[in-house]
């Protein structure tokens, strides 16, 4: 899909959008499923790198695509589009599958390091050497382009944890590595879905018939898949968690933005202003204590040194790396420079920024430095809806932006 690496910039997101979106109704609708290779004509819109990092938000693509198509005509892309939302607020209300996740890959790494047999299982399927030759494409695909069709991505999952038999957490962590849209809801929510952890009961089975369908004949993997999944015992639903509030925020001469690579289009929550200080920071190395793709690292760079570009002030620094402590430090002594005591954030939700954020936040009291994160009004919106499945979740959405709609609200803009 990308066999260049795409431009992380805003109007490269808006580029995107603009393109696809006359093929956003029944087109999207009816192709939407069929991945017919990095090369081939996909009817998906691989708006998600921009997405992801908030280069292009939720409610842009969702406006273009109804002023095109109507709500109707453009339903099941926007869907699409809110499954991202709807991942996002679930994994916000229930924290606790983030810090999971993160203890099932300690647990899995220390299962390989005494397991030679699992850990030569585990090489062979990150080397793309299976026997399994569609797996292998997609292993291969995902490393040289940071990108897989949706579809693949479930096949990809569930042959690793039922066909290869390794930890799904190793899995969703290779993912996290490599795509350009990684996403922590989305993707620790997904793997954990499709390794039958979500909803009870049901696991997601990859099929020789699906694929071989759904990539026209290009893979037909035969008996080498199994098929015969038992889904695991004991699931439950921890308690759902708040949902974040909206915040009434003000900006002082003495407070600065602080810019992220989970939303990097701070102009439209607090405007054009004059900051005394701008400082973007990168927390790509925390999605994983394995090493990240340089093609994801060089995405998320590029995307904030864009956003900073965007988003002048008396003093412009970053994007600097938070993976040590240097970078931790160099936040509060550039804040402490410009005689600012406040930094305005969006909000960043559940995740490895915000584990990140949790380390710079005692860093920058230390200097009596407060850091303020302002949620989004369509996260406050959408995400008290994200408490069991998602058709529950879009039954409270749909209204809401049919709403939308009718309001005249509809824009392209950032």
């Amino acid at each position: 899909m990308f066999a260049n690496a795409p431009e992380a910039s805003h109007p490269a997101g808006l580029a995107r959008l603009e393109a696809f979106i006359p093929y956003a109704g029944a087109d999207y609708a009816r192709g939407r499923n069929h991945d017919l290779g990095p090369e081939g004509d996909n009817a998906v819109s691989a708006l998600s790198p921009w997405l992801r990092h908030r280069l292009l938000l939720e409610e842009t693509a969702i406006d273009a695509a109804i002023a095109a198509h109507g709500l109707d005509g453009a339903e099941k892309f926007i869907q699409e589009v809110c499954w991202r939302t709807y991942w996002k607020g679930y994994l916000e209300r229930r924290p606790v599958h983030w810090h999971d996740y993160r203890a099932a890959c300690d647990e899995a790494h220390g299962q390989v390091a005494k397991d030679r047999r699992l850990a030569a299982d585990l090489q062979t399927a990150l080397d793309g050497d299976t026997d399994i030759d569609a797996f292998n494409f997609w292993v291969n695909e995902l490393r040289e382009t940071g990108y897989l069709h949706n579809h693949a991505r479930m096949w990809f999952a569930s042959i690793w944890v039922f066909t290869l038999e390794l930890p799904w957490a190793l899995g969703a962590d290779f993912f996290l590595r490599h795509l350009l849209d990684g996403d922590p809801a989305s993707n620790t929510l997904s793997w954990r879905w499709v390794a039958g952890l979500h909803t009870p009961g049901k696991p997601y089975i990859a099929r020789s018939s699906n694929i071989n369908k759904y990539t026209q004949g290009r893979f037909n993997p035969g008996y080498r898949i199994n098929t015969q999944v038992e889904a695991p015992d004991g699931v439950e639903r921890p308690p759902v968690g708040p949902s974040p509030l909206a915040v009434d925020w003000q900006a002082t001469p003495t407070t600065g933005l602080l810019i992220t690579e989970d939303d990097l289009l701070p102009e439209s929550l607090f405007g054009e202003r004059d900051w005394p200080l701008v400082i973007a920071v990168q927390s790509t190395d925390w999605r994983s204590s394995g090493p990240v793709a340089a093609r994801v690292r060089d995405f998320a760079h590029a995307g904030l040194a864009d956003a900073l570009a965007r988003n002048p002030g008396a003093r412009a620094i970053g994007p600097i790396d938070l993976a040590s402590a240097d970078g931790l430090t160099a936040v509060r002594e550039a804040a402490t420079a410009a005689g600012v005591d406040r930094l305005l954030t969006p909000y960043v939700p559940t995740g490895p920024t915000a584990d990140a954020m949790a380390a710079l936040d005692p860093v920058l009291a230390a200097d009596g430095i407060e850091r303020q994160a302002v949620p989004r009004d369509w996260d406050v919106l959408h995400w008290p809806a994200s408490t069991h499945g998602f058709f529950r979740f879009w039954k409270a959405a749909r209204p809401l932006i049919m709403e939308r709609a009718g309001s005249g609200s509809l824009s392209r803009g950032g």
